[in-house]
């Protein structure tokens, strides 16, 4: 914030200048601005004292910029505390299988990755849609589908899909576009450049914990849920 300082026009011609506060601390502000005010008064012209309405204006400002300070520091202590919790809490969950939403999935051209999607309505012909490097697209058939959850798996050795990335898309009957969320084993957890958390999972690569749907449990114990093979 900026706090304007009013200089005596005996003393020069020049208009009100402006001083900008950008100490380390409030504590450093706070002691400039009293160092500038008391200057400000001493060299005041004793036949046009400045109207103490403006002192108190001033003075007003530098609590303002004196109560941002504080708070934006504290802001800034409780969002690295509430990161530091939340990589904490999932580098617990690190080894374990989850459901993340994705539009692509990275495939070694033999496991098979189970994943969903959610159907807001009935649906008479539905297909996942994925598509190669090459535009080379493979559809796998799941038929009629009812609103909910319709589980799939794909199957690389039966869909010829070689080890590579590939992007994906549920089609409809009802020409909806619902998300697609993909099964994988949670590889580590870490923060990144901008302090956001960063989460690698298997048969997708790195993503944030907003695209995190579900927690199946140990990687090595997760069963499948009962699923549409094609």
């Amino acid at each position: 914030m900026t706090v304007s300082l009013l200089n005596n026009s005996s003393t020069s011609n020049s208009a009100s200048t402006g001083t900008s506060i950008t100490g380390n601390s409030a504590s450093e502000a706070s002691d400039m601005f009293t160092k500038l005010l008391v200057a400000q008064i001493q060299n005041q012209d004793p036949l046009s004292p400045t109207d103490p309405a403006q002192f108190v204006q001033q003075l007003t400002q530098l609590s303002q910029t004196e109560t941002l300070q504080n708070l934006s520091s504290l802001t800034s202590a409780n969002s690295s505390i509430l990161q530091s919790m939340q990589v904490l809490s999932l580098g617990a969950q690190v080894g374990s299988n989850v459901m993340a939403e994705t539009t692509t999935v990275k495939l070694d051209g033999t496991t098979k990755v189970s994943g969903q999607t959610t159907l807001d309505a009935s649906s008479s012909a539905t297909s996942v849609v994925l598509t190669g490097s090459d535009g080379v697209e493979h559809t796998i058939n799941l038929g009629v589908q009812a609103p909910g959850t319709v589980p799939f798996t794909i199957d690389p050795a039966k869909l010829g899909l070689a080890e590579g990335t590939y992007t994906m898309k549920v089609v409809t009957s009802t020409s909806s576009n619902p998300t697609i969320d993909i099964q994988g084993r949670l590889n580590s957890v870490r923060l990144g450049a901008t302090g956001s958390v960063v989460l690698n999972v298997a048969n997708i690569g790195e993503t944030s914990t907003t695209a995190i749907t579900g927690f199946n449990g140990p990687a090595t114990a997760a069963a499948s849920a009962t699923q549409s093979t094609l």
